[in-house]
Order: structure tokens, then sequence, then C-alpha cells
């Protein structure tokens, strides 16, 4: 189960001692002001820790220091009131190790014509102080978030609140772990990868399991808590029988009650938040794991089918940083099945074979009880449901062999122009931006998965953001791309990233 976690995050401010005891003064009396307002807006996801005015690199190292330690500190805001010699943040800013953002304000917004002085002027020195400690930022080639503009103003606050969640996301991906049920599709390259790597990189452990090690937590599942469940399925979703037997319907669907029951124990007892299967090894399972691995999926739990344990990780990831977002609209795995190219209507039909996250749909959910070709078992059930509408991000992270690269395209989700009464699977229906030729053709050209890791919570910003700060390359499918400066960016990324 996905819990957002209580974390914080700290305001240092910059200083020097060269201005006297008074003008330091005011410099900590703002920024504790400036916290308090920022805490107090209501649009931050998380609360911010004001620290005493750094002027020493002593007390610099020392602070940052404190922050690698306390495991509730999720990142560092930095903000130069005065000029700040950024020689004394070096050893502070080499010993530290996460998240970094510098927030470029000042506490007036306004000149103050009237009465602005040149001790007003070496006090409300953020404009060049903030430009001497970008330098040495710049310079030690740290990554860091910068956030330009008053502090008071939404768009400066929800910029702050938006890295937030990145950072959220950047320390938590050291504490992703992937179980693997059997192995990845055989002969298929997009869900392979360095998992060797991918531990160096983003922290993720990946782990295989025997199916059947598994399977016999589900075969524990006691018959009660079954039955519980399925009373549980009944009250919440739609019962879609489709001229099946009643009795014989619900005995499907018990499966999966008693898949999901002994999935979720297993994951709890060995600490893994993500899981992958495939429908190929499925061992003493009775059912392909449908309305099991959505409902895992809607609790928090990262999925990736055929083996595709990275799509799982960034299931995984993504639902971490959009815990508690307000009104959210849902973050699942889906999967490129087939085009509309209808002149004006054109789109891509998104789905899997049974595992789409109930968080994407929008109105009712129905159970159906469908024959599945893939797996040789029984008929599963699965939820079934059409997604919300509106604007989202699909994102492929995919192994290069010598890197790894994070392609972000920006969606729009519709609404498909017809129902679609045989398919038995949860669907969305999005255009690739800036349209469907050119979306498929950078997509294809950047060696994009078929699966992806999908969020209508999540811009592309946040998601280039964390891949800048694990140190990977990220490209952007957007309004503005061109086939011919896209194919450019990725000759340069071949220098930019080759090791």
């Amino acid at each position: 189960m996905l819990q957002k976690k209580k974390y914080q995050f700290w305001f240092c401010t910059g200083s020097q001692d060269l201005y006297g005891e008074e003008c330091l003064n005011k410099v900590a009396e703002h920024s504790r002001k400036i916290v308090e307002e920022l805490n107090k807006s209501g649009i931050l996801p998380y609360e911010i820790i004001w620290k005493p005015t750094l002027i020493t690199s002593e007390l610099i190292r020392k602070t940052f220091n404190e922050a690698n330690l306390d495991e509730s500190c999720a990142g560092i805001i930095t903000w130069m009131h005065t000029f700040s010699p950024a020689k004394s943040w070096i050893i502070g800013l080499q010993e530290y190790r996460k998240p970094l953002l510098h927030l470029h304000t000042q506490f007036n917004e306004e000149l103050p014509y009237d009465t602005i002085d040149m001790d007003f002027m070496n006090e409300n020195q953020s404009a060049h102080g903030d430009r001497e400690y970008g330098h040495m930022v710049t310079r030690m080639r740290m990554e860091r978030k910068v956030v330009v503009g008053h502090f008071s103003d939404v768009i400066v606050m929800g910029k702050i609140a938006s890295w937030m969640r990145t950072a959220v996301g950047i320390v938590e991906s050291s504490h992703i772990r992937v179980m693997r049920v059997a192995d990845n599709m055989r002969n298929v390259a997009v869900t392979e990868g360095d998992k060797v790597e991918a531990q160096i990189k983003f922290g993720w452990e990946v782990d295989a399991y025997p199916v059947n090690e598994i399977a016999d937590y589900v075969k524990d599942v006691a018959k009660g808590d079954v039955d519980a469940l399925v009373d549980e399925y009944y009250s919440k979703y739609d019962i879609l029988l489709e001229g099946r037997d009643p009795e014989e319907f619900k005995r499907h669907v018990a499966v999966q009650a008693q898949i999901e029951i002994g999935f979720e124990k297993f994951l709890e007892e060995k600490n893994y938040q993500a899981i992958v299967t495939h429908f190929g090894d499925l061992g003493a399972l009775k059912q392909l794991p449908g309305l099991a691995i959505q409902r895992l999926m809607e609790k928090g739990y990262g999925f990736g089918a055929e083996g595709d344990w990275k799509t799982a990780a960034m299931v995984r990831l993504m639902k971490i940083m959009t815990a508690g977002v307000k009104d959210a609209k849902g973050t699942s795995m889906m999967e490129d099945y087939t085009y509309n190219f209808v002149p004006g209507k054109e789109g891509i039909l998104q789905s899997h074979m049974l595992e789409v996250c109930p968080s994407v749909a929008d109105g009712k959910i129905g159970i159906k009880v469908c024959p599945l070709s893939m797996g040789d078992r029984e008929d599963p059930a699965r939820l079934v449901f059409t997604s919300k509408t509106g604007p989202a991000i699909a994102t492929s992270l995919i192994d290069l062999g010598d890197r790894f690269r994070l392609i972000i395209n920006d969606v729009e989700c519709k609404k498909v122009e017809k129902p679609m009464p045989k398919l038995p699977v949860g669907s969305a229906f999005w255009t690739p931006q800036p349209n469907l030729k050119t979306g498929a053709e950078a997509w294809i050209l950047a060696g994009g998965a078929h699966h992806t890791a999908f969020s209508y919570d999540l811009t592309a910003e946040q998601m280039g953001d964390w891949a800048a700060a694990m140190g990977i390359e990220a490209v952007y499918i957007d309004k503005d791309t061109n086939i011919r400066d896209f194919k450019n960016e990725l000759r340069w990324n071949e220098l930019a990233f080759r090791k």
C-alpha cells in the first residue's frame, strides 16, 4: 500500500558578516517570513523548515551533512539574500547528496522608489548574490533546479511544489524494489536491460522468484478472506455477466481475489513495491493475474507486463511522485496497441491484455470474465473501463546498451467516437503531441518501447528533472517537436552521454 511519507524541505539562506548584525537579523527575519508564507499557501505538498542563515563554510558543511543524514529531509532550497561568497559553499555542496533547488527570489517585490539607498541595496542583493552562488554550482557540475520570481507568485510556488514531488521521487527511487515473477518474455528486446546499472543509476533492486514460490502464498489464502474480498468487488464494481452462469462467473472472480491477497502478502513480507509477471510462466496459478494486478496498482504498487521491470519501477516511481495530489486523475502502465488514422481523428488505442490501473478510469468500472488466448489458463477476471480525458504524459525508460534514455511524450487523452462493447479491457485513447505521425516517428527514432508508464498528474518537466538528477538522457516529444531537429538532438546526445 502506498503511503505518503512526511518529508520536509530545508530552507537555507546565504549571506556574509560584512554588513553587520542588524543586516543579518533582517536576513533571518525575511527568510522566516518567506518560509511562513510558502507553508501557509496551501500549494506546497510538503512542509518547508527554516534554517539559520549560513555565512561560514563550516556551518554550510554542517547543515548540508545534517540534511544528508536526516531521513525526513527530501531536499534543500537555497537562496542568497545578500551577497554570499560562493567559495564558502564548495565543501558543503561537495558532500551534499540530496535534491537541490535554487530559489532566485527577493524579499521585496517592488523597488522602494522613494526610499531606496545603498543600505537597502547592500541588504537586498540576491540579484547578484544568487549569480555568484549559481556560478559555483555550475562550475561544480551539480544538478539543481532553478526557480526564478517573487516567492508570493502562485506560479513560483507551483514550480516549487512541482519540484518537491520530483525531489521525493529522487529520494524514494533508491527504495524501489521490483519482484520479478519468473522471467522476461522470450526473444523480446525492449523489456530487457542492465539491472546492475539500474541499481547504480536509480537505486532499484530487481529480483526474480520462481512463480510457484508466490503461487504457494496464493494457495494458502483462507477462503474466508477470499469471500470477503469478492463481496467487496461485488459491492464496488458492476458485474457484467454477458450470458455467463453467475456462480461460474463468481468462481473466476474469486481466483483473482485469492491472487490479490496472496501477491500482496508476498510483496509486503519481502518488502517489494513493484511486481512483474509474464503470461508464459504462470506455474500453479489458475489465471493470468488481471483484476488482482489492477487492484495492486491502484494501491500504489508498480507493475510491468512480460517481465518489463523498468516499466514496473517507473510506474511505482510515478505513483510515489503523485501521492496526495488533489483531484488526481491517475497513473498506470499502458501499452500502444492500435492506431486510428482517420484524418482529424488520429490517435493510439492504449490498453494491455488485462492490467490497466483503475485509477485512470472515467465513470463506472465493471468486472468481466473473458477468454484469453495467452497463458493457457482459465478465463481471467478483469476490470473494464475507459480512461479520463485531458493532458497527460507517457514515458518509456529504455536501455541503449551503453546508457539509459527516458523518452517523455506529452499526449492528449480523448474519448473514442463510438463504444467498444467487445473490448474486454481497460483502455485509453490519446493523440501524441505534436500529432500522431510526428509523435510516432519521433518515438520510434528515439527507440521507445511499446510499454509506457503513464500519468495524468505529472508533467514532462518533472520527469525530465528526475532524469537529470539521475544523470541520464531525457528526450521530449511535445508540441515543439519536428523530426529534423529531433534527429539532431539524438545525434548530439550520443556525444553528450557517451561513456
